[in-house]
């Protein structure tokens, strides 16, 4: 077994640096909505936090740290603002992907980019293009939605299929492409939606773009958790999680955090609001559903950090996470996403008129809740039935990864 290192302390000082810019990111919220992306305010104070360099390798300047850290980190973040939380989430992940690629993809991200360790990557990993071969490497083609983060970005890692030499797609097994901001365009109109407007989820179009072969990474092994040593990371434990639960815990835990500040929020309102029969905060209705619905958020949280130290403690001994544990991890994270998002859903439902005004910002937060909710990670139903299908020693669905 590979020699491990003891592994990043559970607490590097993120959280506080989160609550240091909490009014903030908080004041902020509405013109991230507005401008359709992170403002700068709001990116420079999420830098400030550090959540995006948790799993980024220390030797390219990241924390390399604990990733239950990056996902409390995650949650307390949409909670003050939806949009930060998202992205410090969705871009969050990818250097841990790009840690385990090829060495010299690495160096051209991390070393050479004018912005150095701060640069950012985007996704997304839909298989929205293919990789025809040539001299060197591919020729790529293709359109992307919900790039989230993007116009913050200086490189993307999208999925992708490889076609054979005649251009004919005869093989769906899926890669992910690295490419950098030169080699796409950003289409600027395309991110027009109800809810998480602020995270500049917009569509990628690349044209003919040429991508060579080291910087195609194929996934089999990042999927599994075993790409750390042949990556030269076979002594970093937190290069052993797998991809699937690490990207889908930053989704969740951003859902849950963003259910997180409709239910903060709804408590703001509630406080000195006079309803037609007394104080609000009085009445025996509303604060019957804000009891359930505040401990089902805190459930959903507890639950999403204790998954997550149950898998890292398999990286922590150099193991590979069991595909049981995987499919379980994946199982209760559609579920605290489901019960987050109702629980936002019950106290909205209950704040009477106040609760409709833009200026209190319940609705705004409410609506990203149910944004969140159409991201892939979070369709459950899929991920309940493929869970059980292999509980009980059968096939999973295709279409569901652990």
């Amino acid at each position: 077994m590979t020699k491990m290192q003891p592994g990043a302390p559970r607490h590097t000082g993120v959280l506080d640096r989160i609550a240091a810019v909490a009014g903030v990111l908080k004041k902020d919220a509405p013109a991230c909505d507005e401008l359709g992306h992170l403002t700068p305010v709001s990116e420079d104070a999420l830098r400030s936090t550090g959540v995006v360099k948790l799993l980024h390798p220390a030797d390219f300047g990241g924390l390399e740290g604990h990733p239950t850290e990056f996902l409390e980190g995650c949650v307390e973040l949409a909670a003050l603002n939806s949009s930060v939380g998202w992205v410090a989430g969705v871009v969050g992940v990818h250097p841990h992907e790009v840690a385990l690629a090829d060495r010299r993809l690495q160096e051209e991200i991390w070393d050479a980019s004018p912005l150095g360790p701060e640069t950012w990557i985007a996704s997304p990993y839909a298989p929205g293009g293919v990789l025809v071969p040539t001299e060197g490497g591919y020729i790529f083609n293709g359109r992307w939605g919900y790039s989230s983060g993007t116009d913050l970005c200086q490189w993307v890692t999208i999925g992708a299929w490889i076609a054979d030499a005649d251009g004919e797609l005869r093989d769906r097994t899926v890669c992910h492409v690295a490419v950098p901001r030169s080699d796409y365009e950003i289409v600027a109109d395309s991110w027009d939606v109800v809810g998480l407007k602020g995270t500049g989820s917009k569509d990628l179009v690349i044209r003919d773009a040429f991508v060579p072969a080291h910087r195609v990474i194929r996934i089999e092994a990042v999927t599994e958790g075993s790409a750390a040593p042949a990556a030269g990371r076979g002594d970093a434990p937190v290069f052993y999680l797998p991809r699937n639960i690490t990207f889908a815990g930053a989704v969740t835990a951003a859902t849950v955090g963003i259910a997180k500040g409709v239910v903060d929020t709804f408590i703001e309102i509630t406080r000195d609001r006079q309803a037609r029969h007394g104080k609000a905060s009085k009445d025996p209705f509303q604060l019957a559903t804000l009891g359930r619905a505040a401990a089902d958020v805190d459930s959903a949280v507890v639950q999403i950090l204790h998954d997550m130290d149950r898998a890292y403690a398999y990286c922590l001994r150099g193991e590979l996470v069991p595909m049981s544990l995987r499919a379980e991890l994946r199982r209760n994270q559609a579920a605290a996403a489901q019960r987050a998002a109702d629980a936002a859903d019950a106290v909205f439902r209950i704040s009477g008129g106040a609760g409709v005004y833009a200026s209190a910002g319940l609705e705004r937060r409410w609506r990203d809740s149910q944004a969140a909710l159409h991201h892939i990670h979070n369709l459950a139903e899929p991920v309940w039935q493929s869970w059980g299908l292999l509980f009980f020693g059968h096939e999973g669905l295709p279409t569901v990864k652990f």
